[in-house]
């Protein structure tokens, strides 16, 4: 069940639009997953987050929720029958506090979740007749509701507002989670979708398909899918935050002489340049190679890692030289 959106958001109910704003804005920062790279949960939170401010920065669904007539995810809740007591037989309606008698009658319609009040005096104003109101508990109750059997005061469990909501799991190349493409979804219904997949997503990330998910009952809504990614892995790029790493082999001698080599990105290959007597491990960092995300891209780092030959005479011979000459302990000061 999702929770307040007031507490997600984390401001009162009697806060004004300006005060929510400034309030998810200040914890949108907290909670963006490039803050929380090794939190598995910052994507739900931060959807949570949007999904809450979403609800209370739309005046008319706010006001909605403010009278519970609808729920934190935006779908109508039944509240019940209120006007009525169950007193003794005929004792009628309740009455206002000026006397007047109040009706509200409870609809689902194509505009959602309706609430009408009454009051006598005729037209349309005034209380429906009693067959009516059978007419509305049935279409709550999903039954004919008589003059004879249950309390019609009494109406049960109210019913589901909509259908089940389902989550789908795809996997997604690396090259083209990083880059951004479109995916085919396949429901469970058989129906194939294609979602985008923007640059930048990383695992976890989650899409919503509104009215996707399972088919509602009475001719309610059906539910919402959501997609979630997980993306396979690659061979050379790690993931960091927005950032990428990648280990690149490098000769002996270009290590010592100094080369210009080639390193892959995600648009494809640079020139790196390496100094005369590079040591492995060295790393070089590539402004806006990494991931691109909304706003700023995050960077490349290049690892040099030396990679010798399998067998060289000629290279052996030259480190027997080296050791005999060498005055230094690479290893001092550990």
């Amino acid at each position: 069940m999702a929770r307040d959106p007031y507490d997600v958001i984390g401001v009162a109910r009697s806060a004004s639009a300006d005060e929510i704003k400034k309030a998810f804005r200040k914890k949108a920062k907290q909670l963006h997953p490039d803050a929380n790279a090794s939190d598995p949960k910052a994507q739900d939170r931060f959807a949570e987050l949007n999904n809450a401010y979403e609800l209370l920065s739309d005046a008319d669904k706010r006001k909605s929720f403010d009278r519970g007539e609808i729920d934190a995810e935006g779908k109508p809740r039944f509240t019940g029958f209120e006007g009525f007591s169950r007193g003794r037989p005929g004792a009628g309606p309740q009455a206002g506090p000026s006397g007047e008698t109040i009706f509200e009658s409870f609809s689902f319609g194509p505009d959602g979740f309706r609430r009408s009040t009454g009051r006598p005096g005729g037209g349309q104003g005034g209380p429906p007749p009693m067959d009516d109101f059978f007419d509305i508990l049935s279409g709550m109750t999903g039954g004919r509701a008589g003059r004879a059997g249950p309390d019609p005061f009494e109406p049960g469990p109210p019913p589901r507002a909509g259908g089940e909501d389902i989550t789908l799991t795809i996997k997604v190349p690396f090259l083209d989670a990083a880059r951004g493409s479109t995916q085919r979804v396949v429901l469970p219904t058989g129906e194939a979708v294609d979602v985008k997949v923007p640059p930048g997503t990383r695992e976890g990330h989650r899409m919503r398909l509104r009215g996707k998910g399972k088919p509602g009952s009475l001719g309610r809504p059906p539910g919402d899918a959501y997609v979630v990614v997980s993306v396979e892995p690659h061979p050379a790029f790690k993931v960091e935050g927005k950032n990428l790493t990648l280990d690149l082999p490098v000769a002996l001698d270009e290590a010592i002489l100094g080369a210009k080599v080639r390193a892959p990105t995600l648009d494809g290959e640079v020139e790196l340049t390496l100094p005369a007597m590079t040591s492995s491990g060295k790393t070089f960092r590539l402004r806006g190679k990494g991931l691109p995300v909304e706003g700023s891209p995050g960077d490349l780092y290049v690892t040099v890692r030396i990679v010798l030959p399998e067998t060289s005479p000629d290279l052996e011979g030259f480190a027997r030289v080296l050791k005999d000459r060498r005055k230094t302990n690479p290893r001092e000061g550990l």
